[in-house]
C-alpha cells in the first residue's frame, strides 16, 4: 500500500480539523484522517472527504494505521491496536464498541448486537449505528450481518465487504 503522490490535509486543518491521507490499497484507494493522535475516520471514497487539500508530512499514527491496514489486507494481522475515537452519540458509541467486540473470522448479526448493548428492540437503530460507522475495518462492520446470515449493505460496497470476510475465511 503506497501513499497517493504526496500527503494531504484538509486547509482548514487546525488542532480541531483531522489530518487526512489516501493510500492505495488492495481494496481501492482509502483515506484515514487523524486528530490529536487518534484515528477519527477511515473512507472509501474521496467523495466523502472534504475537497480543499494541502500537502503536509504524514503523522506517525497514520503511518502506523496504514501499516497494519496493509498487514491485515495480507491476512498478517488479525488485531489492530491502533488509538481510535470515533465520534457518535452514545448509543452509537455503545454499537461500535460491541463491533469490536466481534472475533476476527466470524460474525454477529444486527440482532445479536443489539442484544448485546442490553436494547434487543434497537435491530434497527443498530444497523443506523453500523452505518454510521466512522471508522470501517479498524471498527470491524464488515463482521455484521443479516439474521438470516445474508450479507447487507456496507459503505464500501458489498464486494470489499464480501472480500474482508473472505480473507477472515468467513465465507467460502
Amino acid at each position: 500500500m503506497q501513499t497517493l503522490q504526496n500527503a494531504k490535509r484538509n486547509l482548514r486543518s487546525s488542532a480541531s480539523q483531522p489530518v487526512v491521507f489516501y493510500y492505495e490499497t488492495e481494496i481501492g484507494e482509502i483515506a484515514i484522517s487523524e486528530l490529536n493522535g487518534k484515528i477519527v475516520s477511515l473512507f472509501f471514497s474521496r467523495s466523502r472527504v472534504p475537497k480543499f487539500e494541502v500537502e503536509l508530512p504524514e503523522s506517525e499514527v497514520l503511518k502506523e494505521a496504514r501499516a497494519q491496514l496493509e498487514a491485515y489486507l495480507k491476512g498478517k494481522l488479525r488485531i489492530f491496536s491502533l488509538p481510535l475515537a470515533p465520534l457518535g452519540t452514545e448509543f452509537q458509541m455503545s454499537v461500535w464498541k460491541a463491533l469490536c467486540d466481534i472475533p476476527y473470522g466470524t460474525t454477529a448479526s444486527y440482532s445479536e448486537i443489539a442484544e448485546r448493548i442490553n436494547n434487543p428492540k434497537a435491530c434497527r437503530a443498530v444497523g443506523n449505528a453500523n452505518n454510521k460507522n466512522p471508522i470501517s475495518i479498524f471498527i470491524p462492520c464488515h463482521r455484521v450481518i443479516a439474521k438470516d446470515g445474508k450479507l447487507s449493505g456496507y459503505g464500501g460496497g458489498i464486494s470489499i465487504k464480501e472480500r474482508l470476510l473472505r480473507l477472515e475465511g468467513v465465507l467460502i
